[in-house]
């Protein structure tokens, strides 16, 4: 009788009190949505869709009683890169929403978004360290997010002001990623438990933030060719991070769940929609077939991310053996 009880315990933990670094989950389940939906996979994108919004009100919840009633660990995580994704997961399921027409909901989430940047950016650069896992390039994560809020909304909005600040966060960004990259610690590579792959993914970011620019009609001549050159650097330097990352997984494989897996899955998905984003504004029509394969590959790391929580999950509530 006494073993139901503990069970549910357990299960309660999982979901309340959760480390920052679940926020990763948000945003690999949003930008898989945005994905699939620029595939047309519109029922499998709605279902991602449907994950992501869930986890990111159960998310929400949790921050805020963390915040009236565990003041001093909320202050503790704020000033970690991972509380960082709480912008970047709040921007990617604005984008998602954006692309669904939502715009009222989306513009509601860029403000939250940007209201919640500008502290929790402080508190994580205020406790930087000199070498550092790949969360630190949620600094560039975040605000890349911004940028790809704002340039879309300028778009479906017609507001030449977002498209305008958009780009200030996009210069933000890369400024951003240079400085998280002279603090990652390169033996994360080869060692991270998940989050080392953020490296990349950042870059991703900046490139669809990039494309999200670029296709913005609002530019003059000089500044469309500066986004476009940009956002095919970024991405090509992603594809990079891609093929290091990959290369060294294979190496060293590390098979056992870790929350910081989502970190994974997230630049994942984020470099192949980075590729289906900048096909048309950049005009290089082989990067859409090449980010259709590439969605596929994130989406089976996806799943199987869920079937190894699935299992952590079961081996943490099995009673423990007697005698």
């Amino acid at each position: 009788m006494s073993l139901l009880p503990g069970r549910l315990v357990r299960a309660d933990r999982w979901w309340t009190g959760l480390p920052p670094a679940a926020g990763s989950a948000v945003m690999a389940a949003g930008i898989l949505s945005i994905g699939l939906e620029l595939i047309g996979h519109e029922v499998l994108s709605l279902a991602a869709l449907a994950v992501a919004g869930a986890l990111w009100l159960v998310l929400a919840a949790d921050f805020g009683l963390r915040l009236i009633a565990d003041r001093g660990r909320f202050c503790s995580e704020a000033d970690t890169p991972s509380a960082l994704t709480a912008v970047a997961a709040t921007a990617v399921l604005g984008a998602r929403l954006a692309q669904s027409g939502l715009e009222t909901v989306a513009a509601a989430l860029l403000a939250l978004a940007a209201a919640l940047w500008p502290l929790l950016l402080y508190h994580v650069l205020r406790h930087w360290k000199r070498r550092m896992p790949g969360a630190v390039f949620l600094v560039c994560v975040a605000t890349q997010g911004l940028a790809v809020l704002a340039a879309t909304l300028c778009v479906t909005l017609h507001q030449d002001w977002l498209g305008r600040v958009g780009l200030a966060c996009f210069c933000l960004g890369v400024l951003l990623y240079g400085l998280a990259l002279a603090r990652f610690d390169l033996h994360e590579v080869t060692g991270g438990a998940g989050d080392h792959w953020v490296a990349g993914g950042a870059l991703s970011i900046t490139a669809l933030a990039g494309a999200k620019l670029t296709a913005a009609p609002i530019w003059t001549s000089a500044v469309h060719t500066t986004l476009r050159t940009t956002t095919l650097v970024a991405l090509g330097l992603s594809l990079a991070w891609y093929v290091v990352l990959l290369t060294a997984e294979l190496r060293r494989p590390r098979p056992r769940y870790d929350i910081r897996r989502w970190s994974t899955v997230f630049p994942l998905g984020m470099t192949a929609t980075a590729c289906l984003s900048a096909a048309d504004p950049t005009g290089v029509a082989w990067l859409r077939p090449s980010g259709e394969v590439l969605l596929w590959i994130a989406v089976a790391a996806c799943v199987m991310t869920c079937a190894a929580f699935a299992l952590d999950r079961r081996t943490a509530g099995a009673p423990a053996p007697r005698g």
